[in-house]
């Protein structure tokens, strides 16, 4: 069987078995991430009653940050392939009584949504961001000029290595493919205009930014 570090493309059926095994510990090993996925948040620059997908939302952790920025009158839309991972999320929006929660239950690719988003992110998403018809499908589904946010690990420089150790052992636990960690962003930001990107944690993960085309094709509200 192919491993992350063979693996050419992501794999979904590996990627299921994972976040399956993973989901009853998933809060507990994103504990030391929570500064990005907090920085990833703010850089969408939400307003009171946006819209915005949550990319591979898991179990539903950015949820209280983004609902905390469009208030009872926006709407979140969580995105992900994995019951057992949704399971969790679920029970966060119920835990939290927010009536403005959409979960979906299907590959980024796949995903059936209605209308056009504000803003979009990518929080920890590897696999996703990898897929181009993951990237087409969610950004199809987004207004001009929509805020678009996505975070993860990439290597660092050479000379960085305790960094790059870091990569390589949390890229094999949590992705199914090592493909493009150099620069994961490239194939979203190729799709966006005024793309900014900057390293974090040190040098060992990074946050892109920027926003939806205005020619972009869309689908109908």
């Amino acid at each position: 069987m192919a491993t992350p570090v063979t693996r050419r493309r992501p794999d979904p059926a590996a990627a299921l078995a994972q976040y399956r095994r993973r989901a009853a510990c998933y809060d507990f090993e994103l504990a030391p991430f929570e500064p990005v996925r907090l920085q990833a948040v703010a850089a969408l620059h939400l307003q009171r009653g946006a819209t915005v997908l949550d990319v591979g939302c898991g179990t539903g952790l950015s949820f209280p940050l983004l609902h905390g920025r469009i208030g009872a009158g926006g709407h979140i839309v969580g995105i992900d392939q994995s019951p057992a991972m949704l399971a969790r999320a679920r029970q966060r929006v119920r835990e939290h009584g927010w009536g403005q929660v959409q979960l979906v239950c299907a590959p980024a690719a796949a995903a059936r949504l209605a209308g056009g988003a504000d803003a979009a992110l990518f929080h920890l998403v590897h696999d996703v961001l990898r897929d181009d018809a993951a990237l087409v499908n969610v950004l199809r589904h987004l207004k001009p000029g929509a805020q678009v946010v996505a975070t993860g690990l990439h290597w660092a420089p050479p000379w960085l290595w305790p960094a790059n150790a870091f990569v390589l052992l949390a890229a094999l636990y949590s992705a199914t493919s090592l493909e493009g960690l150099a620069r994961p962003w490239d194939k979203l930001a190729a799709r966006l205009d005024e793309v900014a990107v900057r390293e974090v944690l040190g040098g060992a993960m990074f946050i892109a930014s920027g926003s939806c085309r205005a020619g972009r094709r869309r689908v109908k509200p």
